[in-house]
C-alpha cells in the first residue's frame, strides 16, 4: 500500500473530496486506539458507507486514478465493453446520482476518434424524451474522455432476458411502444440510432424502456466497424448495402427494432449471435429469419404481424417510420386486452380536452365530437388546460390555436415543454399566420398539426390517427 500514514491517507481523501472531514474523524475515532495504519481506517470508512467496495479496492492498492473525473465521484463500475466503461457516479457539487461513461484508452489515444466522440455526445445532448436516456455533460480530465447521463435503476434488455427468459405479450407491447416513441422523437430531431440492439435499451425499475447510445454505440469500431467512411454498426452496413437502401436509412433502425421485439417475445435471437465479422457481413444472416410464430406459436397474431412487418428485408416493405410503428402498437393493445401506460381504458370512450375560446366554435366541437363517441372537456385557456392535463391527463388534446392571438408564441413554447414529459396525443389547428410553428410542433412527437382552412372531418381523422383508432 502506498499510503504510509493515516495523515497521508486522510489528506488524499480530503483533497479528492471522496469523503467528508466529519466521516474521516468518525472513522479515525473508531480505529485510533487500535492502530495508526491506513488499512483499518479504510475498512472503517467502508463500514460506515463512506466508501464503496470499488473505491476501497483501488485505495487498498494505493491507486487514486479513476476515482474522480471532472466534478464526479465514481462509485461502482456497472458495465465494461471494448468501447467504454460505465460507472455509477455522483456529482461532487450537488450529490446527484448519474451514469458516467469513460472512453477506453485504446480509443482515447486517437485524436480523430476523440473528436468524433465529443461531437456525437454534444449532438445527442439535445435529445430530451421520456424514452431516451439524456446526456448531461461531456468532458475530459487528465486524458480521460467521458460523458455523463441519467442513471437508470435497472439493467439493459439482455440482462432483463437473462432473468426473465422472455416477456409477456403485454410487457413486450409496452416496451415496443416505448422504443418506437423514442425513435420517433429522435427522428424528429434528425437523428437515427445506428446500433439498435438489446444492450442499448435500458429497462428502468418501474418498467420504462429507455434508449441509450444514440450515435455513440456505432463509434465502437471493435464491435461495429466503419464502412465506406460512414460510421455505423456492421449489421446496418450489411443490411443497407445488400438491399440497396441509402446510408443512415431510418428504416434500418426499424428492422433491428423488430429483432429486439422478436427476442423479447421468444427468448431467442432472430439470427445467430456471433462476433465473427465475416459472418456479420453475410446478408443471408438477416434474410433467413424464421417467422416468429414458427418458433413461438403462442405469440399473438397482432404482435407477430408487427414483428414480421418490421423485419421485412426489402426496406420498402417495412414500416416506413417509427410513427407508423407507434400507431400499430397502440392499436394492438386492444386485441391484447390491455392499455398502454398512461392511457385510459381502451374499452371506454376516449376523453378529449378541447382548447377553444370562441363560444360558437365550442358548441360545434362539443356536439360533433360527442356524436362520434368522445367524452369532451372544454377550456378556453391553453395554460390552464396544460395545468389540468398535468394533474389529470386525458387521451388527447385538441388545440384550436387559430383562436389564440397575441399569447400564441408563449403558449406554443409552454406546450412544447409540456409535451416532452407527456404521452398525451395532441392535434393542433393553426391559422395561416401561425404555420411557421408547424414543423416544431410536429417534432414534439405524437402531435398532428393542420393549418386552416380545414373542415371538422379533417380534425376527426387526425384525432383517430394519433389515438390509433380505426375508422368504421
Amino acid at each position: 500500500m502506498s499510503f504510509q500514514t493515516l495523515e497521508e491517507l486522510r489528506q488524499k481523501l480530503v483533497d479528492l473530496e471522496l469523503v467528508s472531514p466529519q466521516q474521516i474523524k468518525k472513522a479515525i475515532d473508531e480505529v485510533g486506539g487500535i492502530t495508526r495504519q491506513p488499512g483499518p481506517l479504510l475498512d472503517a470508512l467502508e463500514r460506515q458507507g463512506a466508501l464503496t467496495t470499488y473505491q476501497l479496492a483501488k485505495l487498498q492498492k494505493g491507486e487514486t486514478d479513476g476515482l474522480i473525473l471532472g466534478r464526479y465521484k465514481l462509485l461502482y463500475r456497472n458495465a465494461s465493453g471494448s468501447f467504454a466503461r460505465v460507472f455509477r457516479a455522483c456529482s461532487l457539487d450537488d450529490g446527484k446520482m448519474i451514469g458516467l461513461k469513460v472512453l477506453r484508452q485504446r480509443w482515447a489515444i486517437d485524436p480523430n476518434y476523440v473528436k468524433q466522440f465529443h461531437r456525437e455526445a454534444e449532438i445527442c445532448q439535445r435529445l430530451r424524451h421520456k424514452n431516451i436516456v439524456p446526456i448531461y455533460d461531456v468532458g475530459e480530465d487528465h486524458g480521460e474522455h467521458f460523458l455523463t447521463m441519467e442513471f437508470v435503476e435497472g439493467g439493459n434488455l439482455r440482462e432483463f432476458l437473462k432473468i426473465r427468459g422472455q416477456c409477456s405479450p403485454i410487457e413486450t407491447a409496452q416496451c415496443l411502444l416505448d422504443m418506437a416513441e423514442g425513435l420517433e422523437y429522435a427522428l424528429s430531431q434528425g437523428m437515427t440510432h445506428r446500433d439498435f440492439k438489446l444492450t442499448n435499451v435500458l429497462m428502468s425499475s418501474d418498467g420504462i424502456g429507455k434508449l441509450v447510445d444514440f450515435g455513440l454505440a456505432s463509434l465502437n469500431a471493435g464491435d461495429s466497424g466503419q464502412e465506406e467512411g460512414n460510421l455505423r454498426a456492421l449489421e446496418y452496413a450489411t443490411l443497407e448495402k445488400g438491399t440497396g437502401a441509402p446510408d443512415d436509412d431510418p428504416r434500418s433502425d426499424l428492422y433491428f427494432l423488430g429483432g429486439v421485439t422478436y427476442e423479447l417475445l421468444t427468448g431467442s435471437a432472430p439470427y445467430p449471435p456471433t462476433k465473427d465479422r465475416e459472418e456479420r457481413k453475410q446478408l443471408s444472416r438477416y434474410t433467413n429469419v424464421r417467422p416468429i410464430r414458427s418458433i413461438a406459436p403462442k405469440v399473438p397474431v397482432v404482435l407477430a404481424e408487427i414483428v414480421d412487418h418490421l423485419m421485412r428485408v426489402n426496406p420498402n416493405e417495412r414500416f416506413q417510420s417509427p410513427t407508423e410503428v407507434v400507431h400499430a402498437t397502440r392499436k394492438a393493445f386492444k386485441d391484447l386486452g390491455g392499455t398502454p401506460r398512461g392511457a385510459a381504458d381502451n374499452n371506454g370512450p376516449k376523453t378529449v380536452l378541447c382548447i377553444e375560446n370562441r363560444p360558437k366554435h365550442q358548441d360545434l366541437l362539443r356536439e360533433y365530437l360527442t356524436k362520434l363517441g368522445y367524452r369532451v372537456l372544454m377550456m378556453t385557456d391553453l395554460r390552464r388546460g396544460l395545468t389540468r392535463l398535468q394533474n389529470n391527463p386525458t387521451d388527447a388534446l385538441l388545440l384550436m390555436a387559430d383562436s389564440m392571438t397575441n399569447e400564441s408564441s408563449e403558449g406554443f413554447q409552454e406546450l412544447l415543454r409540456w409535451k416532452k414529459a407527456s404521452s398525451t396525443a395532441v392535434v393542433v389547428i393553426l391559422s395561416s399566420k401561425q404555420q411557421g410553428w408547424k414543423k416544431m410542433l410536429e417534432d414534439a412527437g405524437s402531435t398532428r398539426v393542420l393549418v386552416q382552412p380545414i373542415q371538422l372531418r379533417d380534425a376527426r381523422k387526425e384525432l383517430e390517427a394519433v389515438l390509433g383508432i380505426t375508422a368504421d
